[in-house]
């Protein structure tokens, strides 16, 4: 029986075009990349939102206009980001930095969205004594059980981004008990930065030993940032997950578009025996999660 993979693309992350020269910064730009990805074999599409003058926002209707506008030539999964490092008091304040996901919720336009159990510092790999200190991605435990209280009440998936080994046990030990939709674990693969694992086999079945131990049976993804994951994609495909790529998570200065990237992983999904599943079987197999 061959394998159905689910295919994501992530189109545009927080780079700028000064970071990752094809990222599409305009509703427009990023509705016409994800139908594109969609119609090429990624059922699943994610977007960072920009405004009109290509700063990215977490209005909800600036997000409503991607979605809809993406459903509406496709069936694919849309689902948004949230603020990175959040510009709110960080123990007290955690409504604002989700409100825009509720929102999305509370009109019926999600079918899982980001909930990272877990705080990193992108440290670089090469670095110097004179460098600046890298950003801090915070995600504080009173923001990830907030979400997940609306994921249960609103009734879709999280989805966690594995940036270290730990945020499974973490993000596992918060699912069961805030009682949500099984989450679907992705695993952040880097080489520029120094957080978690290298794009090795070893290193993903680490991981899926992990997983094994704490969520068993949850689907997974490899994934990454600034990181080519195509090496890795048919020991995804042979032990039964799924692939994200996209110019959020490609390495900068990447001369490929998303659509290339989409291309790519379905040629390589196929080549290992696998078949891009469409969105209607992803939701399918998201419902079966749920109901088993």
């Amino acid at each position: 029986m061959t394998r159905k993979t689910w295919i994501e693309v992530a189109l545009n992350g927080g780079w700028s075009p000064r970071h990752q020269a094809g990222v599409p910064v305009t509703v427009e730009a990023i509705v016409a990349e994800g139908i594109a990805s969609a119609r090429a074999g990624a059922a699943i599409i994610h977007a960072h939102a920009y405004d009109g003058d290509g700063t990215q926002t977490f209005d909800w209707q600036v997000y409503a206009r991607i979605i809809e506008g993406i459903r509406s030539a496709t069936d694919a999964l849309v689902y948004p980001s949230y603020p990175f490092t959040p510009a709110i008091d960080i123990e007290s304040e955690t409504a604002p930095r989700f409100a825009h996901v509720e929102a999305l919720a509370e009109r019926g336009l999600l079918d899982f969205a980001v909930i990272d159990p877990g705080s990193v510092n992108l440290s670089l790999r090469t670095t110097t004594a004179e460098a600046r200190p890298a950003v801090t991605y915070v995600n504080p435990e009173a923001h990830i059980r907030h979400a997940l209280t609306f994921a249960r009440r609103h009734g879709f998936h999280p989805a966690f981004a594995i940036y270290e080994p730990g945020f499974t046990r973490a993000g596992a030990a918060l699912a069961r008990a805030a009682g949500v939709k099984p989450p679907l674990y992705r695993f952040m693969f880097a080489e520029k930065f120094a957080f978690g694992f290298p794009p090795r086999p070893w290193a993903l079945a680490a991981h899926l030993a992990l997983l094994g131990e704490e969520a068993p049976g949850a689907p997974w993804m490899i994934a990454g940032l600034t990181v080519d994951v195509r090496p890795l994609i048919g020991e995804a495909v042979a032990r039964g997950g799924h692939i994200r790529v996209g110019l959020e998570d490609a390495p900068l200065g990447s001369d490929m578009s998303n659509l290339a990237w989409a291309e790519d992983a379905v040629r390589l999904v196929r080549r290992h025996g696998g078949e891009p599943a469409t969105a209607t079987e992803v939701r399918q197999g998201l419902k079966a999660l749920a109901a088993g």
